[in-house]
């Protein structure tokens, strides 16, 4: 049995975690950053940096007090190397390449995306390889074949703006504060998914990507004209948020009749609607539907330190001199998309 401590800073959320390889999260905490951007509607990356420079060290210190556990008894240091805002990706894998050096301990550098990617496996351990995995996040918005430990095939990318930006994009608009995702959800339950016609861009198209850019527009024309209700915009919005992800997942499924589930995971994964769209497709298509506990699929500790877990078993092990990365794709070989750019 091996024991991971494992550190995430990527963007507004510091966090630590130790867990073994029996999938036993010994101690977490997370130390959100939301009073600190709440003003600015959105995450102000400089903020963000700092907080991460203040909290993460004594985050550190109290998820090993909460095990019973010192420095001595870790196995392994595994931070977050990125993508992600590049400040804080820097703060924590500096401070993970302090603390693999001051105890003589290897380090392993995550992919931050791997560790949204390999979640599920923490929470459910009868998940196999391979699986369908739609990572949905603030930032990333991806199809992809889970095929091993890093081992990624990329079917579908976002080809502007991932659905966690259109969230909160949508939030700031209808002034329901930061973070997004969770304020949209919650005025979406007194409104009317069918009130405002938004469009579904790229739905009924045999292109496999995403895109929300066109759906952020509409909403900004929609909460101009002054003619809806902010619920009513809220409900219509997710809505058409859902039948774009439904549709593009659809077509993933059917290209990968090899995939032993259908996996979610990444912070907008934790949106109740979502998650109940998703588990009717996945039933559509006989495939196992599987999602992480809600806490699990926003930025933590535990993924981080899961993945470290993962690559430990698997012999991966990063030198102190390895880079922080502010994009880093799960499937570099992929081709590029039009429109995507760095985000493919």
């Amino acid at each position: 049995m091996t024991l991971i401590l494992g550190l995430e800073s990527s963007c507004d959320e510091t966090a630590a975690a130790l867990v073994d390889s029996e999938r036993r999260i010994l101690a977490h905490r997370v130390a959100g950053q939301e009073a600190d951007h709440a003003p600015y509607g959105g995450v102000v990356p400089e903020i963000a940096a700092r907080a991460h420079v203040d909290r993460l060290a004594p985050i550190v210190e109290r998820v090993l007090a909460d095990a019973g556990k010192s420095l001595a008894d870790v196995d392994a240091i595994a931070a977050t190397a990125g993508p992600g805002l590049i400040g804080g990706v820097m703060v924590g894998l500096v401070t993970g390449k302090a603390l693999a050096h001051a105890a003589g301990k290897p380090l392993i550098a995550v992919n931050h995306l791997e560790g949204h990617a390999l979640s599920p496996r923490l929470a459910d351990r009868s998940l196999e390889f391979p699986y369908l995995l739609l990572l949905v996040s603030g930032g990333h918005c991806q199809l992809l074949l889970v095929q091993g430990v890093g081992a990624y095939r990329r079917l579908a990318t976002t080809i502007d703006d991932a659905a966690g930006e259109a969230f909160d994009k949508t939030a700031k608009l209808l002034g329901l504060g930061y973070p997004g995702g969770p304020a949209v959800e919650r005025v979406a339950k007194d409104g009317d998914p069918k009130a405002v016609p938004f469009p579904r861009p790229l739905v009924g198209s045999a292109e496999p990507h995403f895109s929300f850019a066109g759906l952020k527009s509409a909403v900004v024309r929609a909460v101009a004209s002054g003619q809806h209700r902010t619920p009513d915009l809220a409900a219509s919005f997710q809505q058409a948020v859902v039948d774009c992800l439904i549709d593009r997942s659809r077509i993933a499924l059917a290209a990968c009749p090899e995939a032993s589930a259908f996996v979610v995971a990444g912070g907008v994964a934790a949106n109740g609607a979502i998650r109940t769209a998703l588990t009717d497709l996945a039933a559509r298509h006989d495939k196992p539907f599987v999602a992480p506990p809600l806490w699990l699929c926003t930025d933590n500790g535990a993924m981080i330190a899961w993945a470290g877990a993962e690559r430990f078993a698997a012999g991966l092990t990063d030198s102190l001199d390895i880079p922080a990365r502010p994009r880093w794709p799960l499937d570099p070989d992929a081709e590029a998309v039009r429109g995507a750019g760095v985000k493919a």
